[in-house]
């Protein structure tokens, strides 16, 4: 994996059209990346997110990383100086991202005409309030046990597979009690939770290219739509109805 040092000095804005990606890259700063419009999926070598609008990621000075967006998407990033640490974290995390603080990274990244006082003030309301965002448990890990990746390629290809994960063991040679203890220790998470993070993940791809809630419900593997439903509410905090049809954000 070869990866590019990107040198940015400010916040920017970026329109990214579906399926677009961002190779492989890092910078010497934190950034904050948040999708006003779109999905974004960004990839570490330590797992994925995937990032609605009503979220946003935070990617430490150094961490290499590569971006790809479902539906037209408006990327917008804030950088910070790599010894401004407000959350003091040392992994990339996903944010809730406060109305407030959308409109911030949003005034940030589009005016240009900003005075240096305006911009600093707008500078010390991003940090407050990232000192305030809840950090939400949205990474879906990236094993390294070579049976245990061969699993997740699996359901990665097809989230609608419902074979138990004893089934998916004999397809790739592994017992089902050895993958549950490399499922918790290599994800931090049980196999039924990997699973449904995997599908979650999906299910926001899917909504981003106009996917209705009930085909989506059934393409990502949900056994009913209110199953899917229940998952999705629980996860992002809106339905997928309404996040569906939440308006065009800027």
């Amino acid at each position: 994996m070869s990866v590019t040092r990107q040198h940015l000095t400010g916040p920017t804005r970026k329109s990214l059209q579906h399926g677009a990606r961002i190779d492989w890259h890092d910078h010497a700063g934190h950034q904050l990346v948040h999708p006003s419009r779109g999905v974004l999926e960004v990839s570490t070598s330590a797992g994925s997110w995937v990032v609605p609008p009503h979220r946003a990621v935070w990617i430490p000075a150094a961490v290499a990383h590569a971006h790809r967006a479902y539906g037209p998407t408006q990327m917008r990033t804030l950088v910070f100086d790599a010894r401004v640490n407000p959350l003091g974290l040392a992994a990339p995390t996903v944010l809730a991202v406060t109305p407030l603080m959308r409109e911030v990274i949003i005034a940030l990244s589009d005016d240009d005409e900003l005075t240096a006082r305006q911009r600093r003030n707008l500078e010390a309301v991003a940090l407050d309030q990232l000192r305030r965002v809840e950090a939400l448990p949205l990474c879906l890990p990236t094993p390294a046990d070579p049976r245990l990746r061969d699993v997740t390629d699996l359901l990665t290809a097809d989230p609608t597979d419902q074979r138990s994960l004893a089934e998916l063991g004999r397809s790739v040679g592994a017992g089902e009690r050895t993958l549950s203890r490399l499922f918790r220790e290599q994800t931090g998470m049980t196999f039924p939770q990997w699973r449904t993070q995997l599908r979650l993940h999906h299910s926001l791809t899917l909504l981003a290219a106009g996917g209705s809630v009930t085909a989506v419900a059934a393409a990502s593997g949900f056994r009913s739509p209110s199953a899917f439903i229940e998952s999705f509410r629980h996860a992002f905090g809106v339905t997928p109805g309404r996040y569906a049809s939440g308006g065009s954000p800027r």
